[in-house]
């Protein structure tokens, strides 16, 4: 069974107290049930854990889902580390997994993890056709030897965090909003390809950035952005869309850094979220195109210099 070959991978040394999930963003309603498990893993002179899936399980129970991460199983892992868990264990679901009764995979929890807590939010389910609910674990838990802690969503202005609004707000390119959520601007990662090179005769040589299809990404519009590369920020202009005043048909994510002039072809470039500018227009001419592509990237550089 993959599962149990997983966790038994897992250098556990005491008992743990877990929380499972996808976490997909790790926003600030994960990390508040995060820190629930951290209160009672030091109450109970325990591990902190987070089991978290490496694949979104509605791609493998449904076939039309197309998930849009927010965040990438790496990143993920990073993020949760760093809220000071012990250890995050990254598992594979699939349709064995999606098959296993919630009493065993809660007994594989117990052996291999040492679980003696379980923390989870109020709509959790897990195990075949999500029979392990709230309720359900409660009694298991009495029975193997566990507890249950529920931590109600979080709310932001009546409505809870979750990463499903997040993506929303993310198509709408409501970048502001969606830093609310997550407690950090929203980023993503990707490798500098080459492209039509357009920018680069108008003065604006752009980074033309590659990212995985399975990656939510912002809505077509104009982005003030921070560009890391080798761990060194610069500030960034970045359009995404389809290039509109040329015509143009695949839509790309280009960002203009300021102050640098080195090759980025196949480097890997990560670019932070922290304002929407404006639309994606289509302009008369060039060159009314290329008086707003200055306005645009003094309104970054001013934006940027006031957000250290």
């Amino acid at each position: 069974m993959r599962i149990d070959q997983e966790l038994a991978q897992a250098s556990i040394d005491r008992d743990s107290a877990l929380t499972i999930g996808v976490f997909d963003g790790v926003h600030r309603g994960h990390q508040r049930l995060i820190a629930k498990v951290i209160r009672e893993a030091a109450a109970k002179g325990c591990m902190a854990g987070v089991l978290t899936f490496r694949n979104h399980p509605d791609s493998v129970l449904n076939p039309n889902f197309r998930p849009q991460y927010i965040t990438g199983i790496e990143e993920r892992i990073r993020l949760l580390k760093e809220l000071g868990v012990d250890f995050v264990i990254p598992i594979r679901f699939d349709l064995e997994l999606a098959s296993l009764r919630a009493k065993k995979f809660v007994e594989l929890l117990r052996s291999r993890l040492r679980m003696r807590g379980l923390v989870v939010g109020p709509d959790f389910a897990m195990g075949y056709k999500r029979e392990g609910n709230v309720e359900t674990l409660a009694s298991l838990g009495a029975e193997i030897g566990f507890s249950v802690s529920v931590v109600d969503l979080l709310s932001e202005g009546g409505d809870p965090v979750r990463s499903t609004s997040i993506r929303q707000a993310l198509a709408e390119g409501k970048v502001s909003d969606v830093a609310k959520k997550l407690g950090r601007d929203f980023a993503i990662s990707g490798t500098v390809v080459s492209g039509e090179k357009r920018g680069r005769t108008l003065g604006y040589p752009t980074a033309n950035l590659e990212v995985g299809h399975q990656m939510a990404i912002p809505g077509n519009g104009i982005y003030a952005t921070r560009a890391f590369v080798d761990g060194e920020a610069y500030m960034a202009a970045t359009s995404i869309g389809t290039r509109p005043t040329f015509d143009g048909t695949g839509r790309t994510i280009e960002a203009f850094l300021l102050s640098f002039d080195s090759n980025l072809y196949n480097r890997v470039l990560r670019l932070e979220f922290v304002q929407r500018l404006r639309d994606e227009l289509k302009f008369d001419s060039v060159e009314a195109l290329l008086k707003q592509m200055q306005l645009d990237v003094e309104q970054t550089r001013t934006l940027l210099e006031a957000k250290p």
